[in-house]
């Protein structure tokens, strides 16, 4: 999938479910799309036990369209199954293997849902060659204590236009009176005013690199 004359960052971001990425780390993949860089997904399920599989596939290409994602890959697991399992790193090796990534987003691995755990520990090892692999937060993530802050001020939108793509899914937080979006607004904002701007999605690194180029 990489070319010798493509020097454009590669990033590919990896969730358990459909909208699982929109929400965690959307807007910083709208971000490297809009400067010009390829962005790619995997989706381990089909979210088949929050609604109709193949409805929530389909919600899932047209939320990757505002993302500018170049393309999917399903992992083919049923929701609430994702196991932690060789299968599974070998999976995740595999589409490393073809997009030959610069960055990765993955679930955090403190998590109450197990899908969201068993992928995350996956990739640790998967991705164990990769120099960037960064942990974003969900709405079930625990002991969450980020370090790297990503401004999404200017995209945020785009963000939310992602997330509603998800249109079964918008009302669906087990919170009276409560959106998605709601939900996602404030957690921009409260990890905005510890990065110090108005709205950012926050990160807690696996590794980060540095580098550092001669002028």
């Amino acid at each position: 999938m990489p070319t010798k004359q493509d020097n454009r960052i590669r990033v590919l971001a990896l969730g358990a479910h459909p909208d699982d990425i929109e929400a965690g780390c959307g807007g910083t993949l709208i971000k490297y799309a809009l400067n010009g860089h390829r962005v790619f997904q995997m989706v381990m399920t089909a979210g088949e036990q929050g609604g109709r599989g193949a409805v929530r596939r389909r919600e899932q290409q047209r939320a990757s369209k505002h993302l500018h994602v170049e393309k999917i890959f399903w992992g083919g697991y049923r929701d609430t199954s994702v196991p932690m399992e060789q299968g599974l790193i070998q999976k995740i090796e595999r589409v490393v293997k073809a997009v030959d990534p610069h960055f990765i987003f993955v679930h955090y691995h403190d998590d109450t849902h197990q899908d969201h755990r068993h992928l995350a520990v996956s990739t640790v090892t998967a991705t164990r060659y990769t120099r960037n692999v960064l942990f974003y937060e969900g709405p079930t993530s625990q002991n969450f204590s980020p370090t790297v802050f990503v401004d999404i001020d200017p995209v945020l939108q785009e963000k939310i236009n992602a997330l509603k793509a998800h249109q079964s899914q918008v009302m669906k937080t087990n919170i009276e009176g409560l959106t998605i979006v709601d939900i996602i607004r404030s957690s921009a904002h409260f990890r905005g005013i510890q990065g110090r701007v108005k709205n950012a999605e926050a990160f807690v690194p696996l590794r980060l690199f540095i580098n550092i180029k001669q002028g």
